[in-house]
């Protein structure tokens, strides 16, 4: 890894907005899913979180659209499980939903703790979801089409709430809300990828690394890395 790259991958943890995040409530498109992942990675989120369809959707997601991307997925079993978490986590519930008491999305202030519910492609938010959630919030549209897709809706969001807390200086950050070992994980994982692989199919602790990125192990480590190779 170089020095640019290890610099680099700090500056993006440091940027992290651990309280901000989306919910997909049974989203089932991979290319949906992929796509508001990618956003989310975009204005720096450092977890997106999901009730999943089925089985399959979330090994494909775990498997494939998690790797991809910066951002962890974390699974929840209900919708009832995770705005349980985010409640717990002191986080305002949003529902993006056409309804008499929406309000424009503009006008939610997402410098507090917050989490956007992301309704399915078919039916959007389920009203059990909506019965949960504190706000609902719309984005207004003049022309025929009244919804716009997931994917899209979730960036036109996450950018209002990026630039909110960009005026409010919540991405110029010293040190990261993120924990120190979820960071030495990250930085070694991204840093090291084929080495990483090698130490997790081994059970083999990730090293320290030094001011530029480079690994800090000793003989022991390097051979139990090295054993087994012909």
């Amino acid at each position: 890894m170089s020095p640019e790259r290890f610099a680099r991958i700090q500056q993006v943890l440091r940027a992290r907005q651990t309280d901000l995040t989306v919910c997909m409530e049974e989203v089932h498109k991979p290319n949906n899913v992929s796509a508001i992942i990618r956003s989310a990675d975009a204005v720096g989120l450092h977890r997106v979180h999901a009730v999943w369809p089925t089985k399959e959707m979330r090994t494909l997601a775990n498997t494939s659209a998690g790797s991809r991307n910066w951002v962890h997925v974390d699974t929840h079993d209900t919708i009832d499980d995770a705005v349980s978490h985010f409640k717990a986590e002191g986080m305002q519930v949003l529902a993006t939903n056409l309804s008499d008491r929406a309000v424009d999305f503009r006008q939610i202030d997402y410098t507090k703790p917050t989490v956007v519910i992301l309704g399915n492609e078919k039916q959007g938010i389920s009203q059990h979801a909506l019965s949960l959630a504190d706000h609902d919030i719309v984005i207004p549209m003049v022309g025929m089409v009244q919804s716009l897709n997931v994917s899209v809706a979730s960036a036109l969001i996450l950018y209002e709430a990026q630039r909110q807390r960009e005026l409010a200086g919540m991405y110029d950050r010293d040190i990261s809300a993120i924990p120190a070992e979820e960071i030495h994980r990250t930085l070694f994982e991204r840093g090291h990828p084929v080495l990483a692989k090698v130490a997790k199919r081994k059970s083999l602790p990730y090293p320290p690394l030094g001011e530029e990125g480079e690994i800090i192990a000793d003989e022991a480590w390097w051979a139990a890395m090295q054993a087994g190779k012909r």
